[in-house]
């Protein structure tokens, strides 16, 4: 199982799900929350991650209904309501898709401790990419930040600590 994480001081957020309505941190209240930040044109890291947990929730049953799946943009200027909807909707209809102003996912970020900075990539048809922390964080029904997963984390591991903390 992995180590606790120490919980930021404020696990807040307040963003929009990708059909447009305002959420924030108390919109799941009493539900687990998986959050996974990403972005919907990364090529590798993101599909991996997501394909990933879409494998341990499937593995873990009907246990799975306790937990909401959110993956929230750290490419607000291209993930639009409507562009987190059609890459959710295609490959990992599991998952709420959460974007915002950039204020917004700033904000989202800073409460998660996440770092993610726009950088130049010619090898994007847009011409940049968003490196970012690639942790899956685990949210309790309180709010408080339960456990966390680096990105090297394989799915059995993470059914394992999900089932024994649901």
């Amino acid at each position: 199982m992995s180590a606790p994480a120490t919980p930021p001081a404020d696990i807040a957020f307040d963003l929009v799900d990708h059909h447009g309505t305002p959420v924030d941190a108390g919109s799941w209240a009493g539900a687990w929350l998986l959050v996974q930040f990403g972005f919907t044109s990364c090529r590798v890291v993101c599909p991996r991650a997501l394909t990933k947990l879409t494998a341990a929730l499937d593995e873990l049953g009907e246990a799975a209904d306790t937990v909401r799946p959110l993956y929230v943009s750290v490419d607000p200027d291209r993930d639009t309501p409507e562009v987190m909807r059609a890459f959710l909707a295609a490959s990992y209809p599991r998952f709420t898709g959460l974007t915002g102003t950039a204020e917004q996912v700033d904000a989202a970020k800073r409460a998660f401790r996440v770092f993610a900075r726009r950088r130049a990539d010619p090898e994007d048809p847009d011409g940049y990419a968003v490196p970012h922390t690639a942790i899956t964080y685990l949210v309790d029904p309180a709010g408080r930040l339960a456990r966390h997963w680096p990105d090297t984390t394989d799915a059995s591991a993470i059914v394992g600590d999900l089932r024994a903390l649901l």
